[in-house]
């Protein structure tokens, strides 16, 4: 624990990037909060979002004590034995009856809290809880399919080296997305030498940097990605060379692009041809490329076509395995599922991605008398019901099932429709971690250890998964004797051990993580009793991955050599190289069948080729607006932070649309609108801005989460995006939801 005017090590949990901090705490609130310069990944850098961090440790929404549902709809507050045993009880009477396969599991983990949910497999063997999602089945799970398909890996982007930084659908000033943005984004804009290329159709912060901007119609993206290829193909700046070394035959794909009607495309697109062939020419000329996408082409339509013609800009130009490029890297721990799961969802059928049933169809899969619906979800860490499209139907969903269950640090929007809740230490209050990737040629991880203890009343999620795995009859203390013997005298002992009766016991094997936490992580302390699961992780990378982890520094073989990482980590609590590569490792990493980059996806191309006949979607006389519900923005963050006060401007999140359709709707800044779509209505303020096309309006993400004012009364500041999407409009392989391109009217109210 940090004591008063001490400066600690520990990082921002705002978004995946997980900037290094330096800290001083005192009272049971962040003091003093800069950029760790230690941190061998940010190296000092962080945003000014990070300033607000006390606003999720301290605010009124943290909840101390496991609730129950009443009869009349209010909570009463329960004991933890008592909250074990009834959920263990009522979870165990659902599988026992209808199937651990009706028990749903949602979340597991937000921007820099995954140990959580690394945890929760325990309990959803011992449930056989076999689907589940989160908040990526919404966003990246087209892309994670694209980048499966294509390198059997996911490709990171080397924007440090780069002479030619590309964003599709992606502003990195605000959402980041690598280390160090902003100040790369400004090396590159300041050198002759380099170009910044940005599609978006907002002019974004980064947009004003860019050497080519192209604003896009919003929806268009696939039409001008298209055309790109076109102009690639058809000058001859592919490389040739690399594609024969280490490509599958493309020749179905170079077939598609070569139908490509560049000028009618770029016509679609609402851009000027030449421009387009400036932003291609610069990509097919330059030494290196790195090319990052975001929710502005994956939550739009074409989502999924629109990641496969982004990844084949770097593909077919040979911008991957050098400096300044795109690398396949190592990763300790996987937040990602398997990329070749066959599976389909019970009801639906639908696609499952890595793991993940679409969340767009989860409601489908409640609500309705199919046998094999979902009876009851187990929610961790996760708040669908503001978070996912269609915030009525999630909630109409939630209470059609027979139990629902949430792990959660605060009484969110989701907590609310719970029949139990069980309360979370923080963030800060434990040892915790991301599994997101860490870098290349370099990979650095970062174990946060806490700065305070945890709320009373409130428990980690390693021990609330390890007392329900105990109360479901997974494990009783004497099938851990010897384990915890072994973890005791080293861990050189240990290892061995542990091996041995993963082998020889598959009751333990099935709940492997609650048996680390039960065993090596008593043997650590209290403190980093949830660090246990790195371990394994750990020796899970020495064995995939042995130079890697040698060429950072560390010496050993086998599980020695795990255990050499691990103690690293435990002691470097500013981060740690735990990889380091050359360049060339990045084809070896491909994992496809054949060992080679695969250029065709039938299913996409065929997509492709129908752009033909497709007309853009556009707006239409009821809705003539297309809204992009979720922009980023200087004042927003994701809804960890309920307190809204941590904004210092744009208290209620403004409705944002052109000077244009301002003065054609009679409104100004500061002025009130009604906001429509065919799901719902919310009414905003205005904000007037010249970044927007005619015909284009956002609203931020973050904001329409119900806070108590100063007088108690619990207000919904800002809109609520999900109040105006639908689980309908959305990509037809991912099914990933159009929150970008939702048709809209505006109305001035008076």
């Amino acid at each position: 624990m940090a004591g008063p005017g001490e400066w600690k090590s520990t990082a921002c949990i705002l978004c995946s990037t997980n900037c290094g901090l330096q800290v001083q705490v005192e009272d049971g609130h962040f003091k003093k909060i800069k950029g760790d310069k230690t941190n061998p990944r940010s190296k000092g850098y962080v945003c000014e979002k990070q300033a607000g961090l006390d606003h999720y440790q301290n605010h009124a929404d943290r909840l101390t004590t496991p609730l129950r549902r009443r009869e009349d709809g209010s909570f009463e507050a329960i004991d933890w034995d008592t909250a074990i045993r009834e959920v263990a009880g009522k979870l165990a009477q659902i599988r026992d009856t209808h199937g651990g396969s009706k028990i749903f599991y949602y979340g597991g983990g937000g921007q820099g809290n995954h140990l959580g949910g690394a945890y929760s497999g325990a309990t959803r063997r011992a449930l056989d809880m076999r689907y589940s999602s989160n908040a990526l089945a919404q966003e990246k799970t087209g892309e994670f399919w694209v980048e499966r398909q294509m390198f059997g890996g996911r490709p990171e982007p080397d924007f440090e080296h780069a002479e030619v930084a590309v964003f599709v659908g992606k502003n990195p000033w605000q959402s980041h997305g690598f280390e160090r943005a902003r100040p790369i984004l400004r090396a590159i804009a300041k050198d002759p030498n380099r170009h910044m290329i940005v599609i978006d159709p907002r002019r974004t912060e980064s947009a004003d940097l860019a050497d080519v901007f192209l604003q896009v119609v919003p929806g268009t993206d696939a039409f001008v990605l298209a055309a790109m290829l076109r102009v690639l193909l058809d000058e001859g700046m592919t490389d040739q060379a690399f594609l024969a070394a280490h490509a599958s035959d493309g020749q179905a794909l170079f077939d598609a692009i070569a139908t490509v009607p560049i000028a009618d495309y770029c016509e679609r697109a609402g851009l000027p041809e030449e421009l387009v062939r400036k932003a291609a020419r610069l990509i097919g000329g330059a030494e290196s490329v790195a090319i990052l996408e975001d929710l502005g082409i994956e939550m739009a339509p074409h989502s999924t076509l629109n990641s496969y013609l982004e990844k084949l800009l770097y593909a077919l130009t040979g911008n991957i395995g050098r400096p300044g490029t795109m690398n396949l890297g190592t990763h300790l721990g996987k937040l990602i599922g398997a990329g070749k799961d066959n599976r389909t969802s019970p009801v639906g059928g639908h696609k499952i991605i890595t793991g993940l049933i679409p969340c767009n169809a989860i409601p489908d899969e409640i609500l309705t008398d199919h046998p094999d619906r979902f009876r009851a979800m187990f929610i961790e860490s996760g708040n669908p019901v503001h978070s996912l499209a269609d915030s009525p139907r999630m909630r109409e969903a939630l209470d059609a099932l027979e139990c629902v269950v949430v792990i959660d640090v605060a009484m969110t929007e989701t907590a609310r429709h719970a029949d139990y809740i069980l309360p979370a230490a923080s963030q800060y209050e434990k040892v915790e971690t991301t599994f997101f990737g860490g870098g290349f040629p370099d990979n650095t991880f970062l174990l946060r250890q806490p700065l305070f203890p945890a709320l009373k009343g409130t428990l980690t999620e390693p021990e609330i998964h390890s007392r329900l795995c105990r109360a479901l009859g997974a494990f009783e203390d004497a099938d851990l004797e010897s384990l915890r013997e072994a973890a005791e005298e080293s861990l050189e002992r240990f290892g061995p051990v542990f091996l041995q009766a993963m082998t020889r016991e598959p009751k333990l094997a099935a709940i492997m993580p609650v048996v680390l936490y039960e065993t090596l992580g008593r043997s650590l302390g209290e403190d980093l009793a949830g660090a246990a699961l790195i371990w394994g992780a750990c020796q899970s990378l020495v064995a995939e991955q042995p130079d890697s982890v040698r060429r950072a520094g560390f010496e050993g073989e086998g599980p020695a050599l795990g255990n050499t990482l691990f103690r690293a980590i435990l002691d470097n609590a500013n981060g740690v190289v735990i990889t380091s590569d050359p360049y060339e490792m990045t084809m070896d990493r491909i994992k496809t069948d054949d060992g080679r980059i695969e250029l065709v996806i039938a299913e996409l191309i065929q997509e492709l080729v129908d752009l033909i006949d497709e007309q853009p979607p556009r707006a239409t006389d009821d809705y003539p607006f297309i809204l992009a519900a979720g922009e980023r923005r200087t004042s927003t963050a994701n809804t960890i932070f309920r307190d809204p006060s941590w904004r210092r401007k744009d208290a209620q999140g403004a409705m944002r649309l052109s000077p244009g359709d301002a003065e054609r709707l009679g409104v100004e800044t500061g002025g009130r609108v009604r906001i429509s779509t065919k799901r719902g209505s919310v009414e905003a303020f205005v904000e007037v801005n010249d970044t927007l096309r005619d015909g284009h309006i956002t609203i931020p993400n973050g904001y329409g989460l119900e806070y108590p004012d100063s007088d108690g009364k619990r207000t919904i500041h800002g809109i609520p995006p999900n109040e105006l999407t639908s689980t309908e409009d959305r990509d037809w392989l991912a099914l990933t939801p159009w929150h970008k391109h939702v048709r809209a009217r505006v109305e001035a109210i008076v």
